[in-house]
């Protein structure tokens, strides 16, 4: 295999390619990439058996052939060559050159034949959908995600097609994430559980451009992603996902609406007095003067602020988990929010009108009559 390339295009491909590349595993052919070369285009590959990419560069393809060059080396040699065209050569049976004008680098190489296929998908069963789209979904419920491997199901996200309708949920067992999509055409209804991991691969190489479209593919254990010149296959995650009806049908009997900037700035400020180790709650209390008072105390000092809201229903005295309030509000749009609550045992829902996004906070545990 013989191939000529620009440096740029072997680094965009690499960096693509490179999220799907395995660093820690007893299988070396999964720390490399495959490079294909045949009828005039150049495709690279990579595959950690659980997400799988391949792309397409421009270049020369001078003889076709099929090699596999470990990943990390293959770019870091790529990025400290001159910026100019790059010949990669797999002529000789045991080592791969490389040269850039005056420099040429001889390096080890693989077979392609040793490498581990990604699959391919049946394209019957899917959804198209912008790539903006797509990554403000992502953005907007990554963050309730649990890290607890020993619960694989909170690890991933529910993505669910019914009809024309898109839903995608998080959950990490002390709050919910919900974005609701309305979806160009009737599809075949879909349920299934996507790897965290692989979404925030995913969403690092899309260009979330509003005019450029994802085709999303389906098939039995696997999901497709499929734009431009890039396809990012992942396996799914088996099981059940948890039925979260009952969380978004919670009574309430209040309704606050708030200025979001200004809510956010005024939580932020109470992370300066709360330690890690400290799992201090921030304490809202929404009284009749149409005031949310925030008050916090640990070790360090404590903090009083109050921010003038529009309300409807009595008082509350109710305790959260900072940060959880801070990741729900970061990502919404909207210059205002509506917030529900019902007292301090049961979780607030912050959602719009349309219920595009519905976040459910669980509260934390405290004594409302000391406050």
């Amino acid at each position: 295999m013989i191939i000529k390339c620009k440096k740029e295009e072997l680094v965009a491909g690499l960096n693509i390619v490179s999220k799907a590349v395995s660093n820690k595993t007893t299988y070396p052919i999964l720390q490399c990439v495959l490079i294909e070369a045949a009828q005039g285009k150049i495709k690279f590959t990579s595959n950690n058996t659980d997400l799988g990419i391949e792309t397409y560069i421009e270049g020369t393809v001078i003889k076709d052939g099929t090699s596999a060059i470990e990943a990390k080396l293959f770019m870091d040699i790529v990025r400290k060559l001159p910026d100019d065209d790059i010949t990669v050569d797999t002529e000789d049976e045991i080592r791969a050159v490389i040269t850039c004008q005056k420099t040429k680098y001889t390096i080890a190489y693989k077979s392609g034949n040793d490498f581990v296929n990604i699959p391919t998908l049946n394209t019957d069963k899917h959804i198209e959908i912008s790539e903006f789209t797509l990554r403000e979904i992502i953005r907007q419920t990554i963050f309730s995600i649990s890290d607890n491997e020993n619960n694989p199901i909170m690890t991933g996200e529910y993505f669910e097609v019914n009809g024309d309708k898109l839903t995608v949920v998080s959950i990490d067992g002390k709050r919910i994430s919900v974005r609701n999509v309305e979806l160009a055409d009737t599809n075949q209804n879909v349920s299934v559980i996507i790897p965290g991991k692989s979404l925030l691969e995913l969403i690092k190489i899309i260009n979330g451009g509003v005019d450029d479209k994802v085709n999303i593919y389906f098939e039995n254990n696997y999901v497709m992603f499929e734009f431009g010149k890039t396809k990012v296959i992942s396996r799914l995650i088996e099981g059940e996902y948890y039925k979260i009806s009952r969380f978004m049908s919670i009574d309430h009997s209040m309704i606050v609406n708030v200025d979001k900037k200004e809510l956010i700035d005024a939580i932020d400020r109470t992370t300066l007095l709360i330690q890690e180790t400290d799992k201090k709650p921030i304490i809202v209390s929404v009284k009749d003067d149409n005031n949310m008072y925030l008050r916090v105390d640990t070790n360090m000092g404590s903090f009083n602020e109050n921010i003038e809201v529009d309300k409807e229903g009595g008082e509350i005295v109710i305790g959260f988990n900072p940060k959880f309030l801070l990741d729900a509000l970061r990502v919404i749009d909207d210059d205002r929010v509506s917030i529900y609550m019902s007292d301090s045992k049961n979780p607030c829902i912050i959602k719009d009108d349309q219920e595009s996004f519905t976040y459910v906070i669980l509260p934390i545990n405290i004594n409302s009559a000391a406050y």
